[in-house]
């Protein structure tokens, strides 16, 4: 359970990280966007190892496929993360990524939710 709480706060962390990123490039803060993009680098790692905790790998009951496909979607939403914000920051159109990154975001939130590790189960 720990674990979870873990997972959920490194993701919310990188949810804000994200944002203040974002204002910054925008606002052409290149020294703070550097160093906020760096730290929300570190936050993948750090969501991609709660993750890794959090799977039930002993349990024979556990639904292994909706686990896996939650994993690759957290994944996606890394990917659209560090996307979005390199073509932004290259000056390039990143409307496609940022759509990506709220449909698999979405994805992903509904999946943690409903698994059984999940806050909603």
């Amino acid at each position: 359970m720990a674990t979870t709480h873990l997972h959920i706060t490194t993701w919310a962390l990188a949810i804000i990280l994200y944002a203040v990123a974002l204002v910054l490039f925008t606002r052409g803060a290149e020294k703070g966007s550097k160093i906020t993009h760096m730290i929300l680098r570190l936050m993948y790692i750090l969501i991609i190892i709660s993750g890794i905790l959090i799977y039930p790998f002993g349990n024979e009951n556990a639904n292994h496929m909706m686990y896996g496909i939650k994993a690759l979607s957290g994944i996606a939403t890394i990917t659209f993360f560090e996307l979005s914000l390199v073509r932004l920051k290259k000056g390039k159109n990143a409307r496609p990524f940022f759509i990506g990154l709220v449909v698999v975001l979405l994805v992903t939130i509904y999946l943690g939710t409903i698994l059984p590790q999940g806050i909603w189960y």
